[in-house]
């Protein structure tokens, strides 16, 4: 791998993978829907309060590497997109992975598929663990590495290395929802509420501009 991307950029290139899959009638992002895309309540972890000038120099950073393109059309508004999936040749199993890994820390085989669901709908846990595998061994570097199970768990834990190889005595591990899948859809359910917010007020501040 001859890159490596910094914690902002990881946030920025997730947030826009799953933007196009989950809300594609939105998609390319403007930035205020980037920007509420990587700062998300739920189904992030960490959750962060980034600025506009971050989200922009993260973007600057992905243009760079090809991995995120500035969408020229018929707004007057500038929107993004990634190019990350056709630059590197990934699937859609294994462009699932990363997004989540990317957008949520580290996961157990079964965190994955089920966070996964509205990226790709693995068939089981054992197709999963193949494409990780296939991650960990791409000719052009590991794109993910693997734990053993944390404290009290007993499943081994997966992270994605695209910043870099990761330490995993100075890594927190999110604890997982007691609640389990339920807990989960209402989570995805509340972070596309919050995309809707943010695009109903980007649309209301571009009909203010014309009026």
């Amino acid at each position: 791998m001859d890159f490596v991307l910094d914690a902002v950029e990881l946030r920025v290139l997730g947030a826009l993978i799953e933007k196009e899959s989950t809300t594609p009638e939105y998609y390319p992002l403007t930035l205020n829907a980037l920007l509420a895309a990587c700062n998300q309540k739920s189904s992030r972890w960490p959750v962060t309060e980034y600025q506009d000038h971050e989200v922009l120099n993260a973007l600057n950073g992905l243009r760079s590497h090809g991995f995120a393109a500035e969408i020229v059309g018929g707004s007057r508004v500038p929107k993004y997109g990634q190019r990350f999936t056709e630059k590197l040749n990934m699937g859609r199993r294994e462009t699932a992975i990363l997004c989540i890994l990317m957008l949520r820390g580290q996961q157990t085989v079964g965190e994955i598929k089920g966070r996964a669901e509205r990226l790709y709908a693995f068939s089981d846990l054992d197709e999963v663990e193949m494409v990780i595998q296939k991650l960990m061994d791409r000719p052009d570097g590991a794109f993910v590495q693997k734990f053993a199970a944390a404290s009290g768990m007993k499943e081994p834990r997966y992270a994605q290395t695209l910043g870099g190889a990761v330490d995993p005595g100075a890594v927190a591990v999110p604890i997982a929802s007691s609640a389990g899948s339920a807990a989960d859809r209402l989570s995805v359910l509340e972070g596309d509420v919050a995309q809707l917010r943010a695009e109903v007020a980007e649309l209301r501040r571009l009909l203010e501009s014309v009026l």
